[in-house]
C-alpha cells in the first residue's frame, strides 16, 4: 500500500515541477498583491512607509457618497456600452470579410492587426493631433465637405468620451478579429455545402450556421472586451487627463489619481476592490446566461 502511494506521488512530481514556476509567479505578482490590496482597503494607508490605521468599512462608505467616484463609474459604464458592441461588430465584419477575400487575407490581416502591437501612448499622441479641433486634419476634412461646425472632440465634454471610444475600437478590433477569424475557419465546410444544396442564401448561412457555430468564440470575445473596457487608462491619461471637466474620468484613472496623486492608497484600494467585484459579477452573469445562446 505504501509503495503504491509512493508511486502515485512520484507520478505527480513531473507535472507539479512544470506548473510550479507559473504558480509562483501568479502568487507573487497577482494573488498576494490582490489579498494585500483587499486588506489595505480597510486602512487609511497613505503610502511611502506611512503608518496606517484600521478604519473598517469607512473607505467603502465614502465611495458611495463621492461624486467624483460615481461620475467615474458612470463614465466607465458608458464607455463599456459603446466599446464592447462596436468592437465586436467591427471585428466580426472584418473576420467575415477576410475569410471571403482569400488572396488579400494575409495583407489585410496584418493591416488590421498592426494597431494592436503599436504603443498605446504613441497612438494616443497621434490621435490627439488628428482630433485637434482647430488644426487637426479630421476637422479640416469635415469642413472641406461642408460641415461648418465640426465636433470639438477632445475639447468638448459631449464628444471627448466618444472620441476615446473610437480610438480604442480602432486599436483593439484587429486582435479580436484574429480570434473570430480562427473560429470561422474552424467551422466545417460541409455545413455550408449542404446549405447551398438546400438553396440557403448567404445571409441564411450566416444566420443559421456561422453565428451558432461561432457562439463560443463570440462569448469569449465578449468577456475579454468587457474586461478590457474596465481597464482603460492609457488613452484617458494621455489624450484628456480625465477632462474636459470629469467627462472622461474612468475607474482605473480615478484609482491612479487617488493612489499616486492624492496619496490615499487605502481609498484607492477600496476602489480597486469595487472594480474587481464589478468585473467578477458581470463575468458570473455572462457565464450564467451562457447556456441560453452559446452552442457547443
Amino acid at each position: 500500500m505504501a509503495s503504491k502511494r509512493l508511486h502515485n506521488f512520484k507520478s505527480y512530481v513531473p507535472g507539479t515541477m512544470f506548473i510550479l514556476p507559473a504558480f509562483v509567479l501568479f502568487a507573487v505578482f497577482i494573488f498576494i498583491p490582490l489579498i494585500y490590496g483587499f486588506v489595505m482597503s480597510f486602512t487609511d494607508y497613505g503610502g511611502f512607509n506611512m503608518k496606517s490605521n484600521f478604519i473598517g468599512f469607512d473607505n467603502y462608505s465614502k465611495l458611495f457618497h463621492d461624486d467624483y467616484f460615481l461620475i467615474s463609474l458612470k463614465n466607465n459604464f458608458i464607455y463599456t456600452l459603446l466599446f464592447v458592441p462596436l468592437t465586436m461588430l467591427l471585428a466580426l465584419l472584418a473576420a467575415i470579410a477576410l475569410n471571403n477575400v482569400l488572396h488579400l487575407r494575409k495583407y489585410l490581416r496584418m493591416a488590421f492587426y498592426f494597431p494592436q502591437i503599436t504603443s498605446m501612448v504613441s497612438i494616443a499622441i497621434v490621435w490627439g493631433l488628428l482630433l485637434n479641433p482647430i488644426s487637426g486634419p479630421i476637422n479640416q476634412m469635415l469642413k472641406a465637405i461642408g460641415i461648418s461646425n465640426p465636433p470639438e472632440w477632445l475639447m468638448s465634454s459631449s464628444w471627448a468620451l466618444l472620441a476615446i471610444v473610437l480610438v480604442a475600437v480602432w486599436k483593439s478590433f484587429g486582435y479580436y478579429m484574429i480570434i473570430l477569424l480562427a473560429g470561422i475557419q474552424g467551422i466545417p465546410t460541409h455545413l455550408y455545402e449542404s446549405a447551398k444544396l438546400d438553396g440557403a442564401s448567404k445571409f441564411q448561412q450566416f444566420l443559421y450556421i456561422t453565428l451558432p457555430s461561432l457562439s463560443p468564440t463570440l462569448f469569449m470575445v465578449l468577456i475579454l472586451t468587457i474586461i478590457n473596457s474596465f481597464q482603460v487608462f492609457d488613452l484617458v491619461s494621455v489624450m484628456t487627463n480625465g477632462g474636459p471637466g470629469r467627462s472622461t474620468n474612468v475607474l482605473v484613472f480615478r484609482i491612479y489619481q487617488e493612489a499616486f496623486m492624492n496619496y490615499r492608497m487605502g481609498y484607492a484600494a477600496a476602489m480597486s476592490t469595487v472594480l474587481f467585484l464589478i468585473i467578477m459579477i458581470i463575468s458570473l452573469i455572462q457565464f450564467k446566461l451562457e447556456k441560453k445562446w452559446v452552442t457547443y
